[in-house]
Parts: C-alpha cells; structure tokens; sequence
C-alpha cells in the first residue's frame, strides 16, 4: 500500500524559504516519479515540479522555475521541494502524488497523494 506524507509547511515572509519533505512507503523512487502539486482556495490544483523515476530528470511550471527545486534521497526513499524566494501568491496547500516511472503536469495521472501541507506567504 503506498503512503505519501508531506512535511515541512508553515507560515514564512515574503522572499523567504521552505524545504518541503514528501516521505513516500510502499513503492521505490526507482520506480515511481513523484510530482508536486499546489491548490490555492478557490483555485485549480496546480502541477508544479516532478522528479522521474528511471533517471532523476526534472521539470518544472513557469511560475516556479528557477525559485524552486525538486530533489530526491532514494535511501530515506524522500521527495524534497526546496521553495525559494517565496511569494504570497505560493500561498496555498502542497500535495505530493505518485505515478509509475513517468512524469505528467496533469493531476489525473497519479494515483496515490498525499493529504497536503500548508504553506502561508506572508507578512
């Protein structure tokens, strides 16, 4: 049974950063990629970054290319977001989800997702 745990959220002034953790069970980074997505109230869920499966390979949204990165640590078997240069418009809850080895911007593709952290940008 996969389990997706995100951490890491909290409330930060603008410019600020986070580090997101998404601790996945049941399934081998090897094998799955895993994606971060964002939903802001009264908003659409948002694809934002994913890390491949088969060779770590990264993409990332226009709106937070450059400011945030996505890694993984495949022993701890832990997706990160590190989110820089944090804006109030990041404001929203952060979703971690799953997917058999390829990536894809469009929520529908994964099938496992975890319940979300809060990120607040603000002063």
């Amino acid at each position: 049974q996969v389990q997706l745990v995100e951490s890491g959220g909290g409330l930060v002034q603008p410019g600020g950063s986070l580090r997101l953790s998404c601790a996945a069970s049941g399934l081998t980074l090897d094998r799955y990629a895993i994606a971060w997505f964002r939903q802001a109230p009264g908003k659409e869920r948002e694809g934002l970054s994913c890390i491949s499966s088969h060779d770590g390979s990264t993409k990332y949204t226009d709106s937070v290319e450059g400011r945030f990165t996505i890694s993984r640590d495949n022993v701890k078997n832990t997706v990160y977001l590190q989110m820089n240069s944090l804006r109030p418009e990041d404001t929203a809850v952060y979703y971690c989800a799953a997917a058999r080895v390829f990536c894809s911007a469009t929520s529908s593709w994964y099938d496992d997702w975890g319940q979300g952290t809060q990120v607040t940008v603000s002063s």
